[in-house]
């Protein structure tokens, strides 16, 4: 018997996708808004796509759908700007998928009318679409707050003027030992979070927090995009015209910081946690910050084990806000080993993705776990990131 509770997650990951599309008008639905991103059509018809080959093709032996969509959505022959280019217009391709997604949730409700298969044990195929799914609708999320950003044009003035605060070293104490890191074989879980590990870890004190709107804005006052001595990884992207705040972040004709977002500009609070910010900011951030000296002497990028540690042991505060950059890159676990179906395999083990932790406001619960670990380049803004760092253990 299949979850309820999953179907109830997949069929609400479909409402909500679709709703977001249907408020997408015509001439932008298969715009991309990003070279990095496809278009909102393009990022509906891969998830279409997804379902269509572990249900039908690799579960039912039907490869006819699959077949027909996959050079519209995987990466080969064509670019992703000539496969956004090739889709159909909105209202065909929204009428399409809504027809194939109420036509799984049915298969899904009704098992015997699915072989029986090994993916289907455990629910596991329905762990990985729901979690794929919801990966995707955070893809949504970052394309239309971009779609905002490019397309505001109007003056705004905060009613609360955002204000610089010196960062603090207001940290929590995690003891020397040994704690366990990934999963432990539950059926939802990647292969990206086995096997289990017994990691060793020294003391560290952990912020509380995120770094804030109002720490931040201290670093952009204090030169911190000026200072090429910060930059010790990033020199390149430093001069581009994406530096110089987070992606959202904009000054009225006081000269005045508000953001964009979803649903417009916005007041930016002071104690909110920062993200529009890539992997180079933050580490520009952290040397900034452990150059002040004082309490914030010693600060660096947290590293993803120390982050999953301080969840475990319930340390942190404001987990789950932002995705949090950490300091190491993405890379398998020891004795990692792919998965059966190689299309379940992890992609981005290439040297190059930094690890992000702990989720952000648009998180879905599936994806809501401490040994969950997402990835992004480190030039990206458009992940709703932010940071978190470690400082040196005390002293006496």
């Amino acid at each position: 018997m299949i979850s309820p509770a999953l179907l109830g997650s997949l069929s609400n990951l479909h409402h909500l996708m679709m709703n977001l599309a249907e408020q997408m008008p015509d001439a932008d639905f298969n715009r991309q808004y990003h070279p990095e991103l496809g278009s909102f059509g393009h990022i509906l018809a891969q998830c279409v796509y997804r379902e269509l080959y572990w249900l039908r093709e690799a579960i039912m032996g039907d490869a006819d759908l699959s077949g027909r969509v996959q050079r519209l959505v995987s990466p080969g022959e064509l670019s992703l700007g000539e496969q956004c280019a090739q889709l159909p217009p909105k209202d065909h391709l929204l009428n399409w998928a809504a027809e194939i997604q109420d036509h799984h949730l049915m298969l899904l409700a009704n098992p015997k009318l699915l072989p029986a298969h090994p993916l289907l044990e455990n629910d596991a195929i329905l762990h990985f679409i729901v979690q794929e799914q919801a990966r995707s609708y955070e893809g949504l999320l970052s394309l239309l707050s971009l779609r905002q950003i490019q397309g505001f044009s109007d003056d705004y003035c905060p009613k609360a003027v955002l204000e610089s605060r010196p960062p603090t070293g207001d940290a929590v104490d995690v003891t020397q030992g040994v704690y366990r890191i990934g999963s432990r074989f539950e059926p939802w879980a990647y292969d990206n979070e086995l096997p289990p590990q017994m990691m060793k870890l020294s003391n560290f004190r952990i912020a509380l927090r995120p770094v804030s709107n109002a720490e931040y804005l201290s670093f952009i006052e204090d030169g911190g995009y000026e200072r090429e001595s910060l930059w010790w990884r990033g020199c390149d992207w430093l001069k581009t015209e994406s530096a110089g705040a987070p992606m959202h972040w904009r000054r009225d004709a006081s000269g005045h910081w508000y953001g964009i977002g979803l649903n417009g500009p916005f007041d930016l609070i002071g104690e909110e946690p920062v993200y529009g910010i890539n992997h180079y900011e933050t580490s520009a951030y952290a040397v900034w910050a452990s150059e002040r000296g004082g309490e914030t002497a010693g600060a660096v990028l947290q590293h993803e084990y120390q982050w999953e540690t301080a969840l475990r042991t319930q340390v942190l505060e404001n987990h789950g806000r932002v995705w949090e950059w950490c300091a190491n890159p993405f890379e398998p676990y020891s004795e990692y080993q792919p998965p059966a179906e190689l299309q379940r395999a992890t992609p981005d083990f290439d040297g190059e993705h930094r690890s992000l932790r702990g989720g952000c406001l648009h998180t879905q619960p599936a994806i809501r776990r401490p040994s969950f670990r997402n990835r992004g380049l480190p030039h990206q803004q458009f992940l709703f990131t932010g940071a978190r760092l470690v400082f040196p253990p005390r002293v006496g």
